[in-house]
């Protein structure tokens, strides 16, 4: 994404049919902002990150998984994952989010 240009969020990445798909919008030191799609039925398997995640719902509806807790968010809702707590993504319909990466300086 060109810094000078102002972008519709939801047209930044297209859904690829039964796949998930990611694109880093920008990546410095101090974190990174990636989009990522969902087809129906995909899913990222539970994981766990040194760094706090912000998870933003563009377009569409995911359920996030984390420390076993299950909520489901729909366009326009976010939910904060704090570092090294485990968590996964799935999708029942396809669903567009953007994932904010927010690097520790511990």
């Amino acid at each position: 994404m060109d810094k000078s240009r102002t972008d519709i969020i939801v047209e930044i990445i297209e859904f690829v049919p039964d796949s998930t798909v990611q694109k880093t919008v920008i990546k410095k030191q101090t974190g990174t902002i990636n989009t990522m799609t969902f087809d129906a039925g995909k899913s990222l398997e539970e994981k766990v990150s040194p760094h706090d995640n912000f998870i933003q719902i563009v377009e569409g509806r995911a359920e996030i998984i984390m420390n076993g807790k299950s909520s489901v968010l729909e366009s326009g809702q976010g939910l904060m994952i704090q570092a090294h707590q485990p968590y996964s993504i799935r999708s029942r319909s396809k669903f567009k989010m953007i994932m904010t990466v927010i690097k520790n300086n511990d």
